[in-house]
């Protein structure tokens, strides 16, 4: 009895312990996070603030061409000899570009508290001022790292958002104005999947390219847009008389319905449009709940074709999509290129 009365007391005493260092690293964890976003918000206002000065500055010698790069090769001098390196002639040039772009510091506050230099800086040669927005505010309220961010502008993620869609609904998701949205707001075509490095000189069957996105499931979601969360690979569905395989299957919180996804390693067929369809109709015949909204069939595949969206079942039925996916990440005219092709062939889907 006083040996079992010892072990509680022990393991009692332990539990206690575990749960006091877990409170101290949470502690430790917090403060630092926090000082971390504190130190990073500082240095956001003082580079704004540089900035403007800056600009103050040449517009009092405004009458001399040379002045603005003047003052800027003898300021990154002086701060280099004080404060060490990271105040270039080039860095200061993106600092003076920083203020240029937000005027206005008491607007854009809370976007710059949530953000890093490195984030700003990735933005900046951006020419097209709502792409800018679009990422920043999307890199803000979703958490992106610099990584993310730079992979999402490199592959043009706004341009074939845009492309897709209704006009409105960059700003309409910037303004987190989703319950108006509909499933042909988030389906991007073509879908840029070069994370997966997939070989491209060779063959590659189905169930290795869905491996390879399961592998790689947060890029993946990433890649399809914002709200999904995934359920399944494999998902049987099964009927009296017959059992089916669904390659993926994820729920979008904010479209409030379930996604299909239907590989193909080839260029789309009518057979494969059939298939999604019926999967899509038996998924909510069996498996949607009577508040969920109707189930969505993505098939993704290596070419579409502008004759099978315009006249096959793609054409009637508004929850199927098909997009084309591209296992490299080509050059950015030839991305264009793509999407605009893309933009037409999803468009007479929806004449």
């Amino acid at each position: 009895m006083n040996e079992l009365i010892q072990n509680v007391t022990t393991s009692m005493i332990e539990n206690s312990t575990i749960s006091y260092l877990s409170d101290v690293k949470y502690i430790l964890h917090s403060a630092r996070q926090q000082a971390y976003v504190a130190v990073n918000s500082a240095m956001i206002e003082a580079y704004w603030k540089i900035g403007e000065r800056i600009v103050v500055e040449e517009q009092n010698g405004k009458d001399r061409a040379a002045y603005g790069k003047e003052i800027l090769q003898k300021l990154s001098l002086e701060l280099t000899k004080e404060f060490g390196k990271g105040f270039s002639y080039r860095s200061l040039r993106e600092i003076r570009q920083f203020y240029l772009l937000f005027p206005d510091f008491q607007k854009w506050r809370t976007l710059f508290a949530k953000l890093s230099w490195s984030h700003f800086q990735r933005t900046l040669k951006l020419t097209n001022e709502n792409a800018r927005l679009y990422y920043l505010t999307e890199a803000a309220e979703n958490h992106w790292s610099v990584r993310t961010l730079d992979r999402n502008i490199s592959t043009l993620y706004y341009e074939r958002l845009l492309a897709s869609k209704d006009k409105q609904l960059v700003q309409a998701e910037m303004q987190e104005k989703t319950q108006d949205l509909k499933a042909s707001d988030f389906i991007k075509s073509p879908t840029v999947l070069e994370f997966l490095n997939l070989p491209t000189n060779l063959a590659y069957t189905e169930a290795e390219l869905e491996k390879a996105l399961i592998d790689n499931l947060q890029q993946f979601m990433l890649e399809l847009g914002k709200g999904f969360a995934f359920v399944a690979r494999q998902q049987c569905i099964r009927t009296e008389t017959s059992d089916f395989f669904i390659d993926l299957v994820f729920y979008n919180y904010i479209l409030k319905c379930f996604v299909i996804v239907e590989l193909k390693t080839e260029k789309l067929t009518h057979q494969d449009i059939g298939q999604l369809d019926m999967y899509v109709r038996m998924y909510d015949d069996l498996q949607k709940r009577s508040d969920d909204n109707p189930t969505v069939g993505l098939l993704l595949c290596t070419e579409t074709d502008s004759i099978i969206a315009k006249y096959s079942v793609l054409n009637d039925n508004k929850q199927l999509f098909a997009s084309k996916y591209m296992a490299y990440l080509p050059s950015e005219e030839d991305l264009i290129r793509e999407i605009e092709q893309q933009k037409i062939i999803f468009e007479q889907q929806f004449e």
